[in-house]
């Protein structure tokens, strides 16, 4: 008698096509195959290549830049990122759907976007304030359209981070990528349940915060917003945690109070 396959084997989904073209370019670019500063294959090249359409490519390439490991530049292609930003990729590489990964990205993004929010307060010009506001107005207006924020919401930071003046500052952040971005569909952390337009409202709110504060000139107000945006984002993750915990069936058809219960049963009778 054949044996059934595993619960785990039956639900694996299958990678989409995008996602293999990502493996293997990644690799190739992990490997040395494609260097620093190196120009990747054309869209049509990686096309015939992998025998795909070309809007399988571009999601691709897409993947590949959140990921920090290549950029585009207009006009001449897409080139693998330099070695520094390599080394940050690979972290992000490993990023899975575990909330404790959402937790650690959050604590390494508050050490370095707390002070980048003061410092972009301090040294902004106006085209650098006037992109920061440019990315909370177009947040504003794809959450009006129910369209996704995510990367509008990166774009966001990242215009904080480059008002600094300090290209470090966007470096480390381009290296974590978008997927660092929670409500971003291409978030491994994102869900429906999860990107609803009241959790969008409170970024937005938020948000507000450490632009009024940067606008205004007020490092240290902007620091604190700044804090509590991403405090708050910790919260929400961590009443993600909880809600799982609340939401477990220990077996089919047992609530946790039945679970409770028998726990009761079982050390009365001992």
């Amino acid at each position: 008698m054949a044996t059934q396959p595993s619960a785990d084997i039956r639900l694996q989904r299958k990678p989409k096509l995008s996602e293999r073209v990502v493996a293997a370019v990644k690799e190739q670019i992990l490997s040395g195959t494609y260097r620093p500063g190196e120009k990747l294959p054309t869209e049509n090249r990686l096309t015939d290549l992998f025998g795909v359409s070309r809007t399988v490519v571009r999601e691709a390439i897409a993947t590949l830049a959140a990921d920090g490991l290549v950029e585009s530049r207009q006009g001449a292609g897409v080139f693998v990122r330099e070695r520094s930003a390599l080394a940050f990729s690979l972290i992000t590489a490993e990023i899975n759907h575990k909330i404790s990964h959402a937790l650690n990205v959050i604590e390494v993004r508050m050490g370095l976007e707390i002070e980048s929010a003061g410092l972009a307060a301090l040294r902004r010009n106006g085209a650098q304030e006037a992109a920061i506001q440019e990315a909370f107005f177009e947040f504003d207006r794809l959450l009006e359209l129910g369209e996704a924020t995510g990367k509008t919401d990166f774009e966001f930071h990242r215009a904080i981070a480059l008002a600094t003046n300090n290209p470090f500052y966007v470096e480390v952040l381009d290296a974590l990528g978008m997927r660092a971005i929670p409500c971003d569909v291409t978030s491994p952390w994102g869900a429906d349940s999860f990107l609803t337009r009241e959790y969008q409202e409170e970024l937005q709110v938020e948000h507000l915060a450490i632009l009024r504060a940067i606008s205004a000139g007020d490092a240290d107000a902007a620091r604190q917003a700044m804090r509590q945006h991403l405090s708050a984002s910790q919260e929400r993750y961590r009443a993600r945690l909880n809600g799982q915990q609340a939401d477990y069936r220990p077996g089919r058809g047992i609530t946790p109070r039945q679970y409770d219960q028998k726990q009761d049963q079982k050390r009365r009778s001992r």
